[in-house]
């Protein structure tokens, strides 16, 4: 099968029912995307697909369609990357490429969402070490700047 993730092409010789999550770290290596719960509920697994935030540990690799997005091609300037570390929002670090790759979806959709929006938003990522509230002030810091 051949996918384009991170605007590179891949050919990928793996079973159709092989969740994405596993594709992206066993077969190609790309290991910024976690897994953590693999029921989609934890948010840990987050990638782009056609721009749209997915849990890839729910999407078998026959029903991928578009172009994939990890926490590796988003781009190191990327406003919710420089707010993150501005904020310092990462304690042990281990949820956050899927808060990031979460949060970069709603502002690509949502360029100034309300705080309600945000927190529904993120609702379904879990970080255990609870940075919520600066997850929450860095997403509203790219919200204010958008223009």
């Amino acid at each position: 099968m051949n996918l384009v993730i991170n605007e590179k092409s891949y050919s990928v010789n793996a079973p159709e029912e092989l969740k994405l999550v596993w594709v992206l770290r066993e077969v190609l290596h790309l290991t910024g995307t976690k897994f953590g719960c693999g029921i989609g509920a934890c948010g840990a697994c987050t990638v782009h697909i056609n721009g749209k935030a997915v849990r890839s540990c729910q999407v078998p690799l026959g029903a991928v369609g578009g172009k994939i997005t990890t926490i590796e091609g988003l781009p190191e300037d990327h406003p919710v990357k420089r707010t993150w570390i501005r904020h310092q929002v990462p304690q042990c670090g281990y949820c956050q490429p899927g808060q990031i790759m979460q949060a970069a979806a709603l502002l690509s959709a949502h360029p100034h969402p309300e705080v309600d929006e945000i927190v529904a938003s993120m609702n379904g990522n879990l970080c255990r070490c609870g940075t919520y509230p600066r997850i929450l002030r860095a997403i509203r810091e790219v919200a204010e700047a958008a223009t």
